[in-house]
């Protein structure tokens, strides 16, 4: 929204916006989540009436597709925005999304998986279907990484500096990678980033299995532009729902990535950085699949250039603008209006 500046003035039915953004609230909205409603519905479609274009996020929003479809007239065009969770309803919300969005100008999601069941569940039409990669501001990460930025790691000659998140993982899981780390033939130092319970299980494994002089614990750190690309690999839990955004942080650093094969984060990264991934959630697969990169420099640069490229190329947040905007103009029937 803060990207169109003055080419777009915007109204938006939400509680708050953040700071910066150029918009007015809607004065008493009708409700845009509730029973089915033919009145709720026209009331919804005559709220919509009067703008060039809306735009409605998620299934919370579904209903303001709804209403466009059963009172047409007048209205302006409506791109919908679906999380990729909404893809696995199934029921009566996937009829209801179907019979929605055939009244969409447009369907943005993030993802080809996203993309392939909106085809095939709710038979978005491919004209009307647009994946758009969520946009990260990658501009901080043409400096490199501040060395002095993870306290108490100094890297030797050799070694392989391997980072791990807490945030998200389970205790099973993280010793899990602690237990994977560890079977690595290579000098390998092991760095575990954030606070909370699971550095508990991350200081028991690492002492079990013998490693704990080559553990390395900073705490919390931020921004990741300051110490990502001090890493030579990032390693993620395995069973991950969604993809968090340090996976496109470490890929803009040019740091390779160690996660599921097909799980959530395969799909961001550069393809030959998919090729590297571990094919099952078990130790010494995940063992097994670091190998190669702890054991080779080459690899980890060239990996990393891939993933760095295709961050930058895909989900850098100018990229995610320019694509939103061409989407934006094409429904509202001027190739360059937003652009």
């Amino acid at each position: 929204m803060t990207a169109f500046g003055g080419r777009a003035r915007q109204v938006a039915a939400v509680d708050k916006l953040p700071d910066g953004v150029p918009a007015t609230l809607a004065q008493n909205p009708p409700p845009l989540s509730g029973a089915v409603s033919v009145a709720r519905y026209e009331a919804i479609a005559r709220a919509m009436r009067g703008y060039d274009l809306v735009l409605s996020f998620g299934a919370g929003a579904i209903d303001a597709v709804m209403a466009r479809r059963a009172f047409p007239r007048g209205a302006p065009p409506i791109v919908h925005h679906e999380d990729p969770a909404a893809m696995t309803s199934g029921g009566s919300a996937r009829l209801y999304r179907r019979i929605a969005l055939g009244a969409a100008a447009g369907l943005v999601v993030t993802g080809k998986g996203a993309a392939e069941a909106a085809a095939g569940c709710w038979k978005v039409a491919a004209a009307r279907l647009h994946t758009i990669a969520d946009g990260v501001d990658l501009s901080a990460f043409a400096r490199g990484p501040d060395t002095k930025t993870v306290a108490g790691f100094r890297r030797k000659p050799g070694e392989v500096a391997i980072g791990i998140m807490l945030d998200g993982a389970s205790d099973d899981e993280l010793a899990l990678l602690v237990r994977a780390v560890a079977g690595l033939a290579a000098r390998f130092r092991l760095i575990v980033v954030g606070e909370g319970e699971g550095r508990a299980a991350v200081e028991r494994t690492a002492l079990a299995m013998g490693i704990d002089d080559r553990l390395v614990l900073p705490g919390a750190l931020s921004p990741g532009a300051a110490w990502l690309g001090g890493l030579d690999v990032l390693l993620l839990p395995l069973r991950l729902a969604q993809a968090p955004a340090i996976v496109i942080e470490a890929m803009a650093a040019g740091v390779p990535v160690m996660a599921l094969r097909g799980g959530a984060v395969e799909v961001l990264l550069a393809p030959d950085n998919r090729a590297l991934l571990s094919a099952h959630a078990a130790e010494v697969s995940l063992r097994d699949a670091l190998q190669p990169l702890a054991s080779d420099a080459t690899l980890r640069v060239a990996t990393g250039a891939a993933n760095r490229a295709q961050a930058l190329a895909v989900h850098d947040v100018a990229a995610m603008i320019a694509r939103s905007a061409a989407v934006y103009s094409d429904a509202i029937g001027g190739p360059a209006l937003l652009g």
